[in-house]
């Protein structure tokens, strides 16, 4: 066997003990205290890494023979990340853009009231 068939065997395997990790990093930031911190992209990307697991499980049957799945459903199950990747991005360019534009009205209106006084 070649190095690429041997990876290509094993990827499905340590992709999912890595995922692992990664699962853990977030369950460790839902948790903190500080709920100043907007944090529903972070949760888009979990549901993203989610449905990354699934594909990966089903891989791994598909692959050790335990399930015969259909040629479609990995593309769907990355449409799916890659539309909660882009909806992620944009509700985060929407907070920045609308957090910015709160603050600037704030800023002008302690301007004005300091000119008043």
């Amino acid at each position: 066997m070649t190095l690429g068939v041997c990876l290509g065997q094993t990827a499905p395997y340590y992709n999912l003990a890595l995922v692992l990790v990664v699962v853990i990093l977030f369950i460790k930031l839902f948790k903190t205290p500080n709920k100043k911190a907007y944090i529903l992209p972070w949760k888009i990307l979990f549901f993203s890494i989610i449905v990354y697991i699934v594909e990966e499980i089903i891989t791994v049957l598909q692959k050790s023979g335990l399930m015969a799945v259909p040629k479609v459903i990995f593309p769907v199950f990355e449409m799916i990340i890659i539309i909660s990747f882009t909806y992620m991005v944009l509700i985060q360019k929407e907070y920045v853009k609308n957090g910015k534009q709160k603050e600037t009205k704030k800023t002008k209106k302690k301007a004005i009231a300091s000119k008043n006084e």
